[in-house]
């Protein structure tokens, strides 16, 4: 990089002199609008919007205010798109979270086949699988006879959607060639019957 290159990149690593050009800088660099007017009008609340409209553009041809701008919108990209690539692998380790869940992972059953609902060994990237978790308290029978009675729902969530977002994004589920449903001049193959029943394809 070139000395005089170097230090421009150097000195717009650094705050503006003027704080309140920094500020207003700073106000635009968070708004995800980036509405020049308005920033300026955070730091500058008396202005008219003309006149922070006239204001804002004015400090853009100031070199040192653009080079400041140019260099913290690059740092904004960067972790936008650093964001972004951690973003992905979260969301696959996510769905396999749900698509490799297994309800023996929820739930027991006694010598007699019954099933109850056992979530003491469930851990943090388990629960992520559950869908809904309700518990119902309420009374069976009337009188003496009435007994209290817990009903548990649980789901988890879609197993199978989980496991197709995962291959489409592995690239495993690829679509038939065109040519396996076409003719050699590209026209679709029809399905036809002859007088004999045999089927056979026709353009």
């Amino acid at each position: 990089m070139p000395k005089a290159a170097k230090n421009a990149a150097d000195f717009a690593e650094k705050p503006l002199k003027n704080a309140k050009h920094e500020a207003v800088l700073q106000a635009y660099i968070a708004d995800p609008k980036r509405i020049g007017f308005k920033s300026y009008l955070v730091v500058y609340p008396n202005s008219s919007d003309a006149a922070a409209s006239t204001g804002f553009s004015r400090l853009l041809k100031n070199a040192g205010f653009a080079a400041r701008l140019s260099f913290l919108d690059a740092r904004v990209t960067e972790k936008v798109v650093e964001q972004a690539a951690v973003t992905r692998e979260q969301v696959i380790e996510e769905l396999a979270k749900i698509g490799f869940a297994n309800m023996l992972d929820y739930a027991r059953v006694t010598d007699d086949g019954e099933p109850y609902i056992d979530l003491s060994g469930v851990t943090r990237d388990k629960a992520a699988a559950i869908a809904s978790f309700t518990v119902e308290d309420f009374k069976d029978g009337r009188g003496e006879d009435a007994r209290d009675v817990r009903k548990v729902t649980f789901k988890l969530h879609d197993k199978r959607a989980a496991l197709v977002d995962i291959g489409r994004h592995l690239g495993m589920f690829e679509e038939k060639h065109k040519h396996e449903h076409t003719g050699k001049d590209g026209a679709a193959l029809v399905p036809v019957i002859n007088i004999n029943g045999q089927k056979r394809s026709g353009a």
